[in-house]
Parts: C-alpha cells; sequence; structure tokens
C-alpha cells in the first residue's frame, strides 16, 4: 500500500482550491497551477518505476480493505496515462499564460483546469465503479465551466449539447451502476471481475455491459460523436487542446479497462459490437474530416478517427493489439494537444479559421509551419515520430485477431488524416503570402515554446520506444491477464509477498 497512489489527484485538486481565493493574482496562479501539474507527473514517473520493481500498487482509504472500502490501484495502465495527462497538461498551461489573457484568468480558467485534471487523474486510478462516476463527474462540470468561459453565443451553443448528451449519459451511467450491483452484490472491480468469472456473464450482465458500452462511447466519442466537432472547437485554443488531449481518453480507458477485467466472457457479442462501433467511427470521422473547410472542425474529426483507431484494438483483444492501442493513446495525447495549439494559433495570428481564406503563412510564421508539418507526420505514423510505432503494433495485433476489414479501415483512416492535415498546410501556409509586414502581428517566442516541446515529446516518445515499452508491455500483459489485476487487489498473501 502506498499514499503516494492520492497525490496525482490530490495535488491539483487542493491547488485548485488555493487558487479560488487568489483570482486576481495572476503570477501565483500561473505559478502554483504549473507546479501543481508538473509535480503530478513527477509521480507518475516515480510510481510507474515503483511497479517495475514491486508490482501493482494499492491505496486503501481509510485503512479499508478491499472490497469494503474505497480504493485506488495503480498499474501501469493507469499511470502512463496519469503521467501524460500531467505532462500534456503542463505543457498546456505554458501556452494558456501567454494566450489565455486576464478576462479568463479572472475567470478561474487556471483552478478549472486543475479539477478536471485532478477528475481525469482519479478516473485513470480508481478502483472501483462508483468511484469512477464520482471522478466522471469532477472531470465533467470543471469542462461545463471550461467551455462557457467568456460567453460567447458559439460556447454557449456548443454548450447546451455537450451538457445534455453527458447529463443523459450520466444517468445511464448511474442506470448501469445500479443493475450492476443488484445483479453482483459489489461495485469493486477486482471482485467484479472475480464474481463474473466465478458465474459467468450470462444474460442479464451481458445487457448491463451494453449499458456500459452505451455511456463510455458517449464519453469517448466511439460512434455516438455528434456532439464532439462542435464542442471542441468552440472554446480558446488552450481549453480545446486540453480536451482534445485528454477527455475522450477517460472514456476510451473505461472502455478497455472494464472489457478486458469484468466484462470479457462474451466476446462474440461485445468485441463484435466495439469492433462495428470502431469501424463505423473510423469511416465517419474520415467523411467529416475531408468535408469540412474550417480548420478546428477538421482537427476535431481528427479526434474522431483516432478514437475509433485506438479501439480497433479492444476489439481484437490480444496483447500484441492492445499494446498498440496503449503506445497510441500516449501518441495522441501528446500529438493531439499539439494540433490543437498550432491550429488555435494559426487563427488567432489571421483572425481567420476557414481553408480558403489563409494562405502563405510559412513565409510570415516558418516555425508555426514546421511545427504544424511535425504533427501532421506524426499523426500519420511517419517515423521516427510517435504515433509509428502504434500502427505498427495494431497492423500486427489486427492480423493476428484475423480481423482484415478493420485493418483496412484502420490504415486507409492514416491516409485520411494525411489528406485533410495535407490541405490545411498546402492551402494555409504554402501559395501566395496574403498577409503584408505590416498587417503581421508579432509572434512571440514563449508562445511558440510549448508547441516546440510537445514536437520534442512527440519525436522522444517516437525514438524512445524501448524505455516506454517495459511499462506497456507490463500495462498489456495486465489487461489480457486480468487475474493479475484481481489478487494484486484481493489477494493479501500476493501484496505481502511483495
Amino acid at each position: 500500500m502506498t499514499n503516494a497512489l492520492v497525490l496525482p489527484v490530490l495535488i491539483p485538486l487542493l491547488t485548485a482550491i488555493v487558487l479560488t481565493f487568489f483570482r486576481n493574482s495572476f503570477i501565483l496562479q500561473r505559478t502554483l497551477s504549473f507546479l501543481a501539474t508538473a509535480s503530478s507527473a513527477g509521480i507518475g514517473v516515480y510510481l510507474l518505476l515503483r511497479i517495475q520493481s514491486e508490482g501493482i500498487l494499492r491505496l486503501d482509504f481509510g485503512g479499508w480493505e478491499p472490497p469494503y472500502g474505497i480504493l485506488f490501484v495503480g498499474d501501469s495502465f493507469a499511470l502512463l496515462l496519469v503521467t501524460a495527462a500531467a505532462t500534456v497538461t503542463s505543457i498546456i498551461l505554458l501556452y494558456a499564460f501567454s494566450t489565455i489573457g486576464e478576462a479568463f484568468e479572472k475567470m478561474y480558467v487556471y483552478p478549472f483546469m486543475l479539477f478536471l485534471l485532478a477528475g481525469v487523474n482519479g478516473s485513470f486510478l480508481t478502483g472501483d465503479v462508483f468511484n469512477l462516476f464520482v471522478c466522471f463527474e469532477v472531470m465533467l462540470l470543471a469542462s461545463y465551466a471550461l467551455l462557457i468561459l467568456g460567453g460567447r453565443k458559439v460556447q454557449l451553443v456548443e454548450a447546451f449539447t455537450y451538457i445534455t448528451i453527458n447529463v443523459l449519459a450520466s444517468w445511464f451511467f448511474l442506470l448501469a451502476i445500479a443493475y450492476l450491483y443488484g445483479a453482483t452484490g459489489t461495485l469493486n472491480m477486482a471482485q467484479l471481475a472475480e464474481r463474473v468469472a466465478e458465474n459467468g456473464q450470462g444474460p442479464v450482465l451481458t445487457v448491463i455491459s451494453l449499458i456500459f458500452l452505451l455511456v463510455f462511447s458517449l464519453k469517448a466519442g466511439l460512434l455516438l460523436y455528434f456532439w464532439l466537432p462542435g464542442s471542441y472547437s468552440a472554446p480558446p485554443a488552450a481549453i480545446a487542446a486540453l480536451f482534445g488531449a485528454l477527455l475522450t481518453k477517460v472514456g476510451i480507458y473505461a472502455l478497455i479497462r472494464m472489457f478486458t477485467l469484468v466484462f470479457h466472457h462474451s466476446p462474440e457479442i461485445t468485441q463484435s459490437i466495439i469492433g462495428i462501433m470502431a469501424a463505423l467511427t473510423l469511416i465517419g470521422g474520415s467523411i467529416g474530416a475531408l468535408s469540412s473547410s474550417n480548420i478546428q472542425q477538421i482537427i476535431a474529426y481528427n479526434v474522431v478517427i483516432a478514437v475509433g483507431f485506438i479501439l480497433v484494438g479492444l476489439a481484437a483483444g490480444n496483447e500484441v493489439a492492445l499494446q498498440g492501442s496503449i503506445y497510441y493513446v500516449l501518441h495522441d495525447m501528446v500529438s493531439k494537444a499539439m494540433l490543437f495549439l498550432a491550429g488555435g494559433l494559426m487563427i488567432s495570428l489571421t483572425g481567420k479559421a476557414k481553408i480558403g481564406e489563409l494562405s502563405g503563412l510559412i513565409r510570415n510564421y516558418p516555425t508555426l509551419g514546421w511545427l504544424f508539418f511535425i504533427v501532421m507526420l506524426s499523426l500519420t505514423g511517419i517515423p521516427p515520430f510517435s504515433g509509428f510505432i502504434g500502427k505498427v503494433l495494431l497492423g500486427e495485433g489486427l492480423i493476428e485477431a484475423e480481423t482484415y476489414v478493420l485493418l483496412t479501415l484502420a490504415f486507409l483512416s492514416s491516409l485520411f488524416v494525411l489528406y485533410s492535415l495535407l490541405r490545411i498546410f498546402l492551402n494555409c501556409f504554402m501559395g501566395e503570402a496574403i498577409i503584408g509586414s505590416e498587417e503581421q502581428v508579432v509572434l512571440k517566442k514563449r508562445t511558440l515554446l510549448p508547441i516546440v516541446m510537445l514536437g520534442v515529446l512527440t519525436l522522444a516518445i517516437g525514438i524512445g520506444a524501448d524505455a516506454i515499452a517495459p511499462f506497456v508491455n507490463d500495462a498489456a500483459s495486465t489487461l489480457v491477464n486480468p487475474q493479475t489485476y484481481i489478487e494484486a487487489v484481493l489477494d493479501k498473501e500476493a501484496m505481502l509477498k511483495k
């Protein structure tokens, strides 16, 4: 048992509360918020290293041992995502410091970003389903506030759809929790997995699993993504980057966790449905990215494509495919943040958001242009950037599972990602410059620095894939061997042997 497991949630949560009392102290808000996210990332790395030597970590709140009390469980999968989420949030905060403006800073934008990170990290670490719901709600409440900050009409319109859908999804989530507890008598994930394995996943539990699939698909944007493009393109770039990097990943995590740990006994039903939904998501996201001329909308549809691409690994269900999904989640958190920041900066510098309205920007802002080119290569899966290794492993896993239709759609979607982003690059950065020297807005180095940092990070993940491999392999091994997770949480003797 280790108390450090609570720190990635507790630090941003307490910092957010403290910052609400210092609304007008901008330097203090910036300093404390960055320190909170950076320290959360550092703790995530520390806990990952401990897992390699000690095995899965567990924290029982109040001394109540599972399955009776609230607990956090730290395995490699959860802590890889915690570390990535905190790291990306730290870099997005650096971008926000120079772009968000004092008006937003007075509206508690940094506390809300920290509340969102606390909810995200809590979702990754919790060991029971009800507290997964609680952490989801903390994250969503913060996202509601961030979405409407500024009060522009487009934000309020998109917020209405976003909030309505998520409130409905939360109601179904509670319904599924109630039915699950009635059917099994527990909400502890490890004990749920044990009881379902012992008693079998009958028709009742299969129906309950489909309700969870509906809920998490709404959260992740798997097929049910109609709310996503508008919601992710309405707020300022820093907030949109935070949404694009983190929010769908929580839904993806919940799907992978629940359907490898608890509801994996009827793969002919659940995995088949997930595969169909992933395929339709790839198709719909590709069509949306190709048909839109709005830069923010194209970027948002690329989020949808990534959701489908990641979850084909869950549909395949083997260890190699899940390794690919985990690599790709880490890659996508970094590269989507970079893409949203680069796209948002283009729009803020020019005041224009459509492809046909921009041309020749690389002559005015060459560094920004080549950074956009780098993130385009990364998302397409060109080596040595971070998207390459995930796509290779997913391809191997899909071949092993003999799901050739999903394999074809997944890699066709990569071509659509390339084409959609190449449209932006060729039309907006290449060609005749339309901004004269007198009209050119000065681009400060400190504004570009976070995008450069994300570019370095996507390259580092690609080049340093071998360094990450032990953690990813351990995470995938735990997912395909759920007994490892169950014993670490419930077996006292196994805990004592660590």
